[in-house]
């Protein structure tokens, strides 16, 4: 007796909200607003569920009578300057990096991870939903190089308690590697390396060992380094850059010019 075959390809469906995000359009905030107000049709029906499932591969969506197209797939790097939140909305009327991507004419791009609204450097964007979620996580073994200005003269023991970790407000914290750059009359930069990236990890962690940060500021992720990019500024990353920070990912377009 023959058995069927097994069906390998899944019959995999989203929400609409989740899939207009994914297209592209706007952020999954956003496209929640556009749906419950009633601006979006799915195969000619009106639908105001935002997580009403849809095909992404199948379905025809449509906003305010227009077809949704996918977006050309974005990816790149921003020098963050510090003092701006790391999302597209405050409520509190802080300024966000977003303000440093206005009129570039981009689609809607969501940020890689975050940095804090004090800490400054290499900022990923991309509208690449499942590239963003393979190298954010903790599989991907991703170093990600700090450079930390600190409010004393660190010495062998504080970089090797940076390293061992301690328990801060219910949490493990540590880093991976830690070494003095350079130093000055009362304080000093260090590198520090993390394969990790827990909420304001260092910032607790440093708290934590007594130490103040003054100033906080990612280098690298990877291989890919932040360079002489102008603070506030943004590049597109090449095919190469993208390809480095996932294995897997490989890319059919043709680099931005």
């Amino acid at each position: 007796m023959r058995w069927p075959r097994r069906q390998t390809r899944l019959d995999h469906r989203t929400g609409l909200a989740r899939a207009l995000s994914k297209l592209g359009l706007c952020s999954r905030s956003r496209a929640r607003d556009l749906i419950t107000a009633g601006r979006v049709r799915v195969n000619g029906d009106l639908r105001r569920d935002p997580e009403w499932p849809v095909h992404l591969d199948r379905d025809h969506i449509e906003v305010d009578e227009q077809k949704v197209q996918a977006a050309r797939k974005i990816y790149l790097m921003l020098n963050k300057p510090r003092g701006l939140v790391t999302t597209s909305k405050d409520e509190q009327g802080r300024g966000t990096v977003f303000e440093c991507l206005k009129d570039a004419g981009l689609p809607f791009l969501g940020p890689v991870g975050r940095l804090d609204q004090a800490s400054e450097g290499l900022l990923l964007f991309t509208n690449d939903s499942a590239w963003a979620a393979r190298i954010t996580a903790p599989s991907s073994q991703l170093d990600k190089v700090y450079h930390v200005q600190v409010n004393c003269l660190a010495d062998e023991h504080l970089l090797r308690r940076m390293e061992i970790g301690l328990e801060v407000d219910g949490g493990f914290l540590a880093v991976k590697r830690a070494r003095e750059l350079r130093r000055g009359g009362r304080n000093c930069w260090l590198e520090v390396v993390l394969d990790e990236g827990k909420n304001r990890h260092l910032r607790r962690l440093l708290a934590g060992l007594g130490v103040e940060v003054l100033r906080l500021v990612r280098v690298s992720i990877g291989a890919l380094r932040l360079g002489p990019l102008a603070k506030g500024q943004f590049r597109h990353l090449a095919q190469t850059e993208v390809a480095s920070l996932d294995k897997r990912h490989f890319l059919s377009q043709p680099e931005p010019k």
